[in-house]
């Protein structure tokens, strides 16, 4: 019983933060996702002129700045109408932000699945479980060779922010262009894939 109600949480939490992600790449709430995505191409454009490490400092800076200066401009104020506020940010400071032990644990149990899922597909292609899925992960990573060339991590780390907020909206408002001709790379890409099973000799899926 109590294994099934620790799973029912994780589906929670896993549903919970899929319904959020949903909501930020459609723009269902188009200031929240604009802040989201604003702050993700800030981070990596800064990432694209300067090194982690000042990144971070200047991140860290701007934000002493901003909580040290509200932090004097709220003590001034206090002085000066006479007033006993308290500390301007007492309600954030006594906010609980530990992780509970049940809480790590669900994390982990989560990571550990997916790590474990990675190692299992990683494990059927390199040693050639399928051989046709196998030759298409080599297709795969001799593409990526070339797009290696062209391209830095952080460069592909920006064109992959930039289609993760677009390429859904585009979807939503194109969907049946889009659906017909992804309909027919699927049928060219099973037809090609079907003469190689049937020309290469190990080709096909058993079902063990």
């Amino acid at each position: 019983m109590q294994a099934t109600a620790d799973s029912t949480k994780m589906d929670c939490v896993w549903s919970n933060w899929k319904s959020q992600a949903v909501d930020l790449l459609y723009w269902r709430d188009i200031k929240q996702t604009g802040i989201v995505f604003g702050s993700f191409l800030l981070l990596l454009f800064s990432l694209t002129q300067f090194s982690v490490v000042s990144v971070v400092a200047y991140l860290a800076l701007a934000a002493l700045s901003a909580t040290i200066s509200f932090r004097i401009y709220k003590s001034v104020l206090q002085a000066v109408q006479k007033t006993d506020e308290g500390h301007p940010f007492k309600a954030y400071l006594e906010l609980e932000i530990t992780l509970s032990q049940e809480q790590i644990q669900k994390y982990t149990d989560c990571l550990q699945l997916y790590v474990n899922s990675t190692l299992k597909e990683l494990r059927r292609l390199f040693l050639v479980q399928d051989l046709v899925d196998s030759l298409k992960f080599a297709v795969l990573m001799w593409l990526l060779t070339y797009v290696g060339a062209l391209f830095n991590g952080l460069t592909l780390l920006l064109m992959a922010v930039v289609s993760m907020f677009t390429l859904p909206v585009v979807y939503v408002k194109h969907q049946a262009q889009v659906d017909q001709y992804l309909g027919l790379v699927r049928t060219h890409i099973n037809t090609v894939v079907a003469k190689i099973q049937a020309k290469i000799p190990g080709a096909k899926r058993h079902a063990e």
